[in-house]
């Protein structure tokens, strides 16, 4: 019953709103995801699609305290215009950014952990696996957004898909750009970039250039 209350009590006026825009009414009241008052809802188009079983709380925005980051303060963003697909449990802290744009995709695995200040770009393909997080003030982007051209007036810039594996860590201040591919089990270092596929599984990868600093590892929370 306390679990219940507590439940109830952070059924705000956003959480549902986004979820009876997003989900037929069977589902939308279970209230599956929920979001925090400090989300600005910028734009709410596209879909919403949550593979598996339905139950309150199961996606979470905008909550959560570390002591890096002002709470009260910093706000998120939902900009989407395109597709969110969780499959599973996702919490997403306070402060994050998620833009979406029209005909992308951003693929949430199951257990999915992203820490505060961090944002996410998708203009083509971002997939994240089952069991994977991001810290602190990281960045993951799909696109340049501006278009550069060669010679001929040729675009050559486009925007290339992200792969990010299962059971992955991408530390804090990390920069994972379009193209990138990050394997099963690995934890990308501290203010790393990472521009293009990494070849080798439950691998440490840091430094610059990026390069694979310890093999055979395994990480938990």
């Amino acid at each position: 019953m306390n679990n219940l209350l507590k439940f109830i009590t952070r059924i705000n006026l956003k959480t549902i709103r986004f979820n009876f825009k997003y989900f037929p009414f069977k589902t939308a009241i279970k209230f599956p995801v929920f979001i925090s008052n400090n989300v600005f809802l910028h734009q709410m188009k596209g879909r919403v699609i949550i593979n598996g079983p339905i139950r309150t709380a199961l996606v979470q925005i905008g909550y959560g305290k570390i002591g890096i980051a002002d709470f009260k303060r910093s706000r998120a963003i939902w900009e989407v215009h395109g597709d969110v697909v969780f499959n599973g449990r996702a919490f997403i802290m306070h402060g994050c950014k998620l833009n979406v744009s029209q005909g992308a995709q951003l693929i949430f695995g199951d257990d999915f952990n992203m820490s505060t200040e961090c944002a996410i770009v998708a203009a083509k393909k971002i997939q994240i696996g089952n069991h994977s997080g991001i810290s602190w003030e990281s960045l993951v982007m799909d696109t340049d957004f501006h278009h550069i051209a060669d010679e001929t007036g040729t675009v050559f810039n486009h925007p290339k898909e992200i792969i990010i594996g299962d059971n992955v860590w991408v530390a804090c201040k990390c920069t994972i750009l379009k193209g990138a591919v990050i394997p099963n089990g690995c934890v990308v270092a501290a203010n790393s970039m990472v521009t293009k596929p990494l070849v080798g599984e439950k691998s440490i990868f840091g430094g610059s250039p990026l390069r694979v600093l310890k093999s055979g590892i395994s990480w938990w929370y």
